[in-house]
């Protein structure tokens, strides 16, 4: 027997230099690899953490009011003065007045307050809805007729947000030395044994030079403007000098024009120049005397018991105009008295200095108190901040997709059923399928559109009701379900069905027995999905003019009604600070509730979900 060699296998094959640089590069490639997959989640992860920061830390303050606290004498006379009884008491409350009974309510806090500029700054710290909140509650409790009840009402919006330190920030400074006051009304003149108020006056002028600062740049780029536009007149005047007689009327309107520009804008110069010199004489004076306008911060003494706003300052004497009177015009020892620091100016905000100092004596009281919104969960759309609510826009939301469920679940299912168990695969059904499929691509818009053409144009369907917009996001939902059915049907074993045909059940049976109630887990996920999806949609209902200024809950199908996601899209239109707290927090909300929804597809997708 011959012996047969082997051929020599190299044993540095993989051992020698080139195979370890060949390893080291390809470890170097999978750690870079692994390196920019963990990169992409944790920046994916940033952002997200951001944006739910942004939102919720906008939201929170719209979760909570301010309120106030009045104590209103319901008398029999005022508001049943014809001894109504039954449905006639109702209305006869509801035809009292009111505004009277809350007006009267809050100035019997401030009985020294009688000239109007007073009154009505007072007036404006609680919400224009308080009458009707009042009247709600009065109509409700009949019996507190002949009673004095305590009812609270919302702070105006304005005032809300000061209290939540929204708007401004105040200090308080304890005066050091004695302070005399020479009145309790009007103008009075304030005088310290000490220099009390030297930092005031350092304050007003590092503010001041700020303000010269910013100008000074203004002014800067205001001159560039001006040079630009002295090169473009002379260019101009050379061209009107050059021109042909047909078109130098034309040029000589340009040259005109532009002129008028520049002397604007030289215009807007001398005025910055001016205002600047201004500003630093007053800099220069101000280690002296300086008068305090609402330009700069607001300045408030608190001395026995009163509240006077300084409206001239030296370094130990002022003169102020009293807003709260004081009980008396004895001297203050040191620490008897403060001085108040509003650090926004009065013209920078929407709530004035009167305002804030009757907040401020509200709340020292004890009358305001900050609760759980139940305008923001139980009202309805509000031009005024603080009694606009969400639950309108919630129960128009949950009558759209009980439409949209009603229509899209069960002509999605049977189509799904019919597209992959019965229907004959020829061109047509092809056809169907990718149809089908480009729809669930088609952008929202499109099925708007054809909401307002279809529903609206031809059937004259009622704008802005539940049954509208129900049906254009059934045909948005229905391509997503059909296609989720027909891969929970395709994901349930042949074997199924061919054990149910083997034991005699008709084609239909096995379907309908066998293979649905197993891939109805399936189903039941993608029409949540799907579902969802409608619900975060904005662009097809505004199509179809759901935008209606809603403020009573719908009461049928055909009854003017809006959703979470338009509700968001007005409130975001509002300049109001509060309005834009309330869009963040109706964005929580939707993500509230699209986070149950994907949670209970998730939750029925492990519950009932089958492993083969």
């Amino acid at each position: 027997m011959t012996d047969v060699s082997l051929p020599r296998v190299a044993t540095d094959l993989h051992t020698n230099d080139q195979a370890r640089r060949r390893l080291n590069a390809r470890y170097r490639t999978e750690f870079l690899f692994q390196a920019l997959g963990l990169g992409s989640l944790m920046v994916a992860a940033g952002f997200l953490v951001i944006f739910l920061t942004t939102i919720v830390s906008q939201a929170i303050p719209a979760f909570t009011q301010n309120y106030l606290k009045l104590n209103v004498e319901l008398k029999r006379e005022d508001l049943n003065p014809q001894n109504a009884s039954g449905a006639a008491l109702g209305q006869a409350i509801g035809a009292a007045n009111f505004d009277a009974l809350v007006n009267g309510g809050l100035r019997s806090y401030f009985p020294s307050l009688t000239d109007r500029t007073s009154r009505r700054a007072l007036g404006n710290i609680i919400s224009s809805g308080a009458p009707s909140i009042l009247r709600r509650e009065v109509v409700a409790n009949p019996a507190w007729l002949g009673t004095t009840q305590s009812v609270y009402v919302p702070l105006d919006d304005n005032a809300d947000l000061y209290l939540k330190g929204q708007t401004t920030q105040t200090s308080v400074a304890p005066g050091q030395g004695e302070l005399g006051v020479s009145g309790t009304s009007g103008t009075v003149q304030l005088s310290s044994t000490v220099t009390n108020f030297q930092p005031v006056l350092a304050a007003i002028k590092a503010q001041l030079t700020q303000v010269v600062s910013r100008l000074d740049r203004d002014l800067a780029g205001r001159l560039r403007v001006i040079a630009g536009q002295e090169r473009d007149v002379a260019a101009l005047e050379r061209a009107v000098l050059a021109a042909p007689a047909s078109d130098r009327e034309r040029a000589q309107q340009r040259l005109e024009a532009e002129q008028r520009q520049l002397a604007a804008s030289r215009n807007e110069a001398q005025q910055l120049r001016e205002r600047i010199a201004g500003l630093n004489a007053r800099i220069a004076g101000a280690d002296r005397s300086e008068a305090l306008d609402n330009t700069i911060s607001s300045y408030f003494v608190r001395i026995n018991g009163g509240v006077i706003k300084l409206t001239q300052v030296q370094s130990a004497n002022a003169t102020g105009e009293v807003i709260l009177p004081p009980s008396s015009t004895n001297v203050a020892k040191a620490g008897d008295w403060q001085i108040v620091t509003i650090a926004q100016p009065e013209s920078n905000r929407r709530i004035n200095d009167r305002e804030i100092i009757y907040l401020d004596s509200l709340k020292e009281r004890g009358l305001v108190e900050r609760r759980i919104s139940r305008e923001f969960f139980f009202g309805g759309a509000s031009r005024e901040a603080e009694i606009a609510g969400v639950w309108v826009a919630i129960v128009g939301s949950f009558l759209t997709l009980f439409i949209t469920l009603a229509i899209s679940f069960p002509i999605g299912v049977a189509a799904a059923i019919y597209l992959e168990e019965f229907a004959p695969k020829n061109r047509i059904t092809e056809i169907i399928e990718v149809n089908i499929n480009n729809l669930a691509a088609v952008p929202s818009i499109i099925y708007g559109l054809l909401g307002l053409a279809v529903f609206l144009n031809v059937f004259g369907l009622p704008r802005s009701a539940p049954v509208v917009g129900g049906l254009v996001l059934a045909l948005m939902t229905l391509p997503i379900i059909i296609i989720a059915s027909r891969a929970a049907i395709r994901a349930v074993p042949p074997s199924v069905k061919e054990a149910a045909l083997g034991v005699g059940a008709s084609h239909q049976q096995a379907v309908f027995h066998h293979v649905l109630p197993l891939a109805m887990p399936g189903i039941l996920t993608g029409t949540i999905l799907g579902m969802a999806h409608a619900l975060g949609e904005t662009a097809p209902l505004l199509m179809i003019g759901m935008v209606a200024f809603v403020v009573d809950s719908p009461a049928g199908l055909a009854d003017a009604a809006t959703l979470l996601p338009v509700q968001i899209f007005m409130w975001a239109d509002f300049p109001e600070q509060a309005f834009q707290n309330k869009t963040a927090a109706a964005i929580v909300v939707l993500l509230v509730f699209l986070i149950c929804m994907n949670a209970a597809a998730v939750f029925l997708r492990k519950k009932f979900e089958r492993r083969w």
